[in-house]
């Protein structure tokens, strides 16, 4: 029987990390030595060892660790290292799709003061047989940031360019969990409002977040499934979904969240809004998969009490519904019968979505006040703009294929 794996984006924060960043006017000496040469000229990756140093060390004070480090690396885990090539790739991306990004609103000063010092690459998955789940990503101390499965990226290259579905993906494993981790860094630093966790207080799973489905999390007020395990991780996830979500995920998670309740007065003209804010394209072409969908009741009977539970399910999640009770060992019986098709998203939202204005706080009421406590955080605190934010990423991921084209050298074994 196949188990469903869930996402981990694990932290482990050290307090006296972030001491010395508490002091904004600051900037820390380098923890590298930048006085002398640390490229071995004879060493066979010298010249990427070389550019790495130009261009993260020097100006950044932050290293790329590639090359296999086993005392850092999760003996939990059955790690490979990072292919050569694939390393190089994704060290060209953190660069633009990353620290440029932060440097354009932010200032050099930013990066300096606050990003990583450390990128560590880990080759393979690291998948827990225990939980199902799927680690993609923890930082250390609040200096380290490891990324992992670097070998799941595509190799990019002229004659096969980055595809939307390739963008995604890279989103998925890899810069999802720097944004992530990065938030992470910047709420130690400047503590996120305390009422953040009290929107959704009585719902955080620590221990069993992974038996929640997309429906679950969302109608909870959760923007993922991890988002649900605790208040911080809800708070980076909202952040790093901002960012980096496709206009389809989106679509997705406020469709989900408006299924069961957990829509009140006045909440359809903020998820208009909301909308704009992401600036989703095309909401209203047809051939947009948010606006042919299906929603379904479940009709779920307990195997242990015989209880009878019904919810709504929009189609496009069904799968996953099936895939949780899989992973949960569930011999519940349970049945879908379809209650409406929809050909328009707006259709949905503004004749079937019912409001609801009792006491609970929940679904995408939850979401637009999270949304609201976070971006004004991220801009009363930093000085950016969530939504900016996110338009310059998805700009440079749309032209990401001429941008390469010009800046993207791989570099031998010498």
């Amino acid at each position: 029987m196949r188990k469903y794996i869930y996402k981990v984006l694990a932290l482990s924060m050290g307090v006296s990390a972030f001491t010395a960043c508490n002091n904004d006017d600051d900037l820390t000496a380098s923890i590298f030595d930048t006085t002398t040469p640390v490229v071995d000229p004879n060493s066979s990756t010298a010249p990427f060892d070389q550019w790495l140093y130009d261009n993260f060390v020097v100006p950044y004070n932050t290293e790329i660790q590639y090359k296999f480090n086993f005392p850092a690396s999760q003996l939990s885990y059955q790690l490979t290292p990072a292919e050569y090539q694939k390393s190089q790739l994704l060290s060209y991306f953190i660069k633009y799709l990353f620290y440029d990004v932060y440097i354009k609103y932010a200032g050099e000063d930013f990066m300096k003061q606050y990003g990583p010092r450390i990128f560590h690459f880990i080759g393979s998955a690291a998948y827990s047989p225990t939980t199902h789940t799927e680690t993609l990503g923890y930082a250390s101390g609040g200096v380290k940031i490891t990324l992992i499965n670097v070998n799941g990226m595509k190799l990019w290259s002229p004659t096969s360019g980055y595809s939307a579905a390739d963008i995604e993906l890279l989103n998925k494993d890899q810069f999802h969990t720097m944004h992530h981790e990065f938030s992470h860094i910047l709420h130690q630093t400047k503590s996120y409002p305390v009422e953040f966790g009290q929107i959704t207080p009585g719902d955080y799973d620590g221990r069993d977040w992974q038996k929640r489905d997309s429906v679950k999390a969302h109608c909870l007020g959760y923007i993922t499934h991890y988002a649900s395990s605790a208040t911080y991780e809800d708070f980076v996830e909202t952040l790093s979904c901002t960012i980096t979500d496709t206009d389809c995920r989106w679509m997705y998670t406020i469709i989900d969240a408006c299924a069961n309740g957990g829509v009140k007065s006045g909440d359809k003209e903020r998820v208009y809004t909301l909308i704009d804010s992401l600036k989703i394209k095309d909401v209203d072409v047809s051939t947009k998969p948010w606006n042919k969908f299906k929603i379904m009741k479940e009709i779920t009977e307990s195997k242990e009490t015989g209880e009878i539970t019904e919810r709504f399910v929009p189609d496009f999640h069904v799968a996953d519904a099936k895939e949780q009770r899989i992973m949960n060992d569930s011999e519940d019986k349970v049945t879908y019968e379809e209650v409406q098709a929809f050909t328009s998203f707006r259709d949905y939202l503004d004749n079937w979505v019912e409001v609801d204005n009792g006491a609970s706080t929940q679904g995408m009421n939850a979401i637009l006040k999270k949304l609201d406590i976070a971006t004004k955080w991220y801009t009363d605190k930093w000085g950016l703009h969530l939504y900016e934010l996110r338009q310059e990423v998805g700009k440079r991921q749309n032209e990401i294929n001429d941008w390469a084209s010009g800046n993207v050298t791989y570099f031998d074994f010498q």
